[in-house]
């Protein structure tokens, strides 16, 4: 499900993918702890904020609570023609846990990324600068996706209208 929201508090694209049936559970370990991002029941809600430099997914389990919120840093974001937002990703990842730890990711995909000619030095520091100016507004308690994307998944997206 896909919806474009203009409102004081967020304007872009909100999707919500439900995982009805999946082969095996996907697990992803940060700071020596394994976590299940992805299994049966469980949701994905991607916020795309218009003209920003980052996309935001809220990980959910069967349960509906919080297992992450996943970051990811990009260059430019946009919607097909069908209607289907995308982003092109520039490596740097950011990962908060429910019990609000918070990981930086791939620097080292991102250095690489340069060191190969993948990305420019511009790029590279769209990356850096973005990834830092969101972790202090995490750091802040200023990052507002946390209680949004509570809030949008219970209002937008509530479970009688998800039914197959």
């Amino acid at each position: 499900m896909c919806r474009y929201i203009d409102s004081r508090r967020f304007t872009g694209y909100v999707t919500l993918y439900n995982m009805l049936k999946l082969k095996e559970p996907l697990m992803k370990t940060y700071g020596g702890l394994t976590f299940c991002v992805a299994d049966k029941g469980y949701s994905w809600l991607q916020y795309f904020p218009k003209d920003a430099h980052f996309i935001v997914t809220t990980m959910f389990n069967e349960k509906r609570e919080v297992v992450e919120w996943y970051i990811d840093i990009c260059k430019s974001q946009g919607v097909t023609d069908q209607g289907v937002p995308w982003f092109d990703d520039l490596y740097l990842d950011i990962v908060v846990l429910g019990d609000g730890t918070v990981f930086l990711l791939d620097e080292d995909e991102l250095d690489d990324a340069l060191r190969r000619g993948v990305i420019t030095e511009a790029d590279y520091a769209l990356a850096t600068k973005t990834a830092h100016g969101l972790l202090r507004m995490i750091d802040a308690h200023a990052f507002p996706y946390f209680r949004l994307s509570i809030e949008h998944r219970r209002r937008l997206f509530p479970a009688s209208a998800l039914k197959v």
